[in-house]
């Protein structure tokens, strides 16, 4: 869900897409290249985001991904089953007063 909100922003490389995360997240989450690349090829497989090759600014051959429309969908649906999530959690962590 994080690599596809990140990927709303355009197509980014995935050393890019580590760092968006967590500067975003103020340095609460950081992604481990181990989780990443694994990640973003399920990503892939799934259709959910597109690669492509090109050259980063420091001039280094990078593989670029961005967010298809299938893969919108899909993050409306995760943010979605997220939000029942915490919404379920928020009721456990402060039940009702009797």
């Amino acid at each position: 869900m994080l690599i596809l909100q990140t990927l709303r922003v355009g197509a980014l490389h995935g050393y890019a897409i580590a760092q968006h995360i967590q500067q975003t997240s103020q340095e609460v989450l950081q992604v481990e290249e181990g989780s990443l690349y694994p990640a973003l090829q399920r990503l892939l497989r799934e259709g959910w985001v597109t690669a492509s090759w090109g050259m980063s600014a420091r001039n280094r051959k990078v593989r670029t991904y961005r967010l298809t429309p299938a893969g919108r969908k899909q993050l409306d649906r995760e943010i979605a089953g997220f939000e029942r999530l915490l919404e379920g959690i928020g009721r456990v962590m402060r039940p009702a007063e009797s």
